[in-house]
């Protein structure tokens, strides 16, 4: 006990005054000399009968000593430091052995004597990482499963040293730390994933919805007496295809799948102009692929010399409004799509938007000509990052901030402050 004294003197060296102590922590700790789980009734983040089953886990998984106390954010007012600095004065104050675990307004944050440096803080991060979504009730049970896993890994390492033989330990916690590792690599690409699939969703929509409008106004023409079977058919296909579009849309899973939407688009919207023409007793226009400064556009008109920012001037199929405006020396109605919380020309989209322009454009060289910002940028129509959105927030270990005090809707906020926890 005394080893103990020394090392919680050591990590609070930035203690408050003695006259600090006295209040809300000091209540907090009387509490959790009788109870392993503490829910300050200022707090609506756990319930009673929540409270109760993260004791029986805790009775059940933990493995030993481990202590939560759901507070405040006046707990960190009161010692004036961190969440981290609550958890550790806690364990000064109850000068016991184990893992505290604290919720401190909307922060989680894990301490330790028995788990090794830092090795609470990775607990507590992966839980909430893992478990943010559903609430503090999920993030505390998995935290305390993980400690209570860590303990029996210990135990047996222990007992396999004593006998003699066993895995090596260190070999155990380097794979642990790959494990981990390629765990949290894998979280983020995931995250990532979806915040990617939502921007190229979302420009997908509006696709839809210009293509939906504009069949829906041929309806009454359609339906005339007077019209051609050939506009009335190619009016159908026209339908079937904004049909196949939206079913896609509904399945798309990734950036990718988005393909299969647009490409139904670029087929729909091909049959709506073969029908307009025919019911306006014209021939149909040629075969080309979309505007591409904006597919909404129509189908491309010509070809024309646009100065690309990055590659000089190019050969691109335009519709006639732009391509008068490009060859007035005028910007061209260029599509703005959303990329990590704000817009961007199309041609400077991420790499994750190929999907997207290739159901367009197809293969051709279009994509490589147009889109050379995005190729610069990880290769359009590959795998790439989104170059914007994409900051931190995985980097640091030790619990993490749960969104304006309240787990309400699942939403934890999750600020990036990851740091904190510590040893005792």
């Amino acid at each position: 006990m005394r080893a103990l004294g020394l090392i919680v003197s050591a990590a609070l060296a930035l203690a408050a005054p003695a006259a600090a102590q006295d209040g809300l922590l000091d209540r907090s700790a009387a509490e959790l000399r009788s109870d392993p789980v503490y829910v300050h009734p200022d707090t609506n983040l756990v319930s009673a009968d929540d409270e109760s089953r993260i004791e029986r886990a805790i009775a059940d998984k933990a493995g030993g000593p481990l202590l939560v106390a759901v507070l405040p954010a006046a707990a960190r007012q009161e010692i004036g430091g961190t969440t981290a600095d609550v958890a550790i004065r806690l364990g000064r104050l109850l000068e016991t052995e184990g893992v505290y675990a604290v919720v401190v307004g909307n922060q989680f944050r894990a301490a330790s004597t028995d788990l090794g440096r830092d090795q609470a803080g990775a607990l507590a991060t992966r839980a909430f990482l893992i478990h943010r979504d559903e609430g503090v009730t999920a993030v505390l049970l998995d935290f305390v499963q993980r400690v209570g896993a860590v303990r029996e890994r210990s135990r047996r390492s222990a007992e396999s040293e004593d006998s003699g033989g066993g895995f090596p330990t260190w070999l155990l916690v380097a794979g642990g730390a790959i494990a981990a590792f390629f765990g949290f690599r894998k979280l983020r690409r995931r995250r990532e994933q979806t915040r990617e699939l939502a921007d190229v969703k979302a420009v997908a929509r509006e696709d839809l919805v210009a293509l939906a409008d504009d069949v829906v106004g041929l309806d009454d023409e359609v339906e005339q007496p007077s019209a051609r079977r050939e506009a009335k058919e190619a009016y159908v296909r026209a339908m079937d295809a904004y049909q196949r579009a939206d079913d896609s849309f509904d399945k798309a899973k990734s950036p990718r799948d988005i393909s299969k939407v647009t490409a139904a688009l670029a087929q729909g919207r091909r049959e709506m102009e073969v029908s307009k023409a025919l019911l306006a007793g014209k021939e149909p226009p040629p075969d080309r692929p979309p505007c591409v400064f904006d597919p909404r556009h129509g189908t491309s008109a010509r070809d024309v010399t646009w100065d690309s920012p990055y590659a000089g001037p190019i050969q691109v199929p335009a519709c006639e409004a732009d391509a008068q405006k490009v060859e007035a020396g005028e910007e061209p109605d260029t599509r703005q799509v959303p990329v990590g919380g704000g817009r961007r020309p199309i041609y400077d989209a991420p790499a994750y938007y190929g999907g997207w322009a290739g159901g367009f454009y197809g293969s051709g060289m279009i994509l490589p000509a147009f889109f050379i910002g995005s190729m610069l940028g990880g290769g359009f129509g590959g795998t790439g990052v989104a170059e914007a959105g994409n900051q931190g927030g995985y980097d640091d270990l030790g619990g993490g901030d749960m969104g304006g005090g309240d787990f309400g809707g699942g939403d934890f906020g999750g600020g990036g402050d990851f740091g904190g926890g510590g040893d005792f």
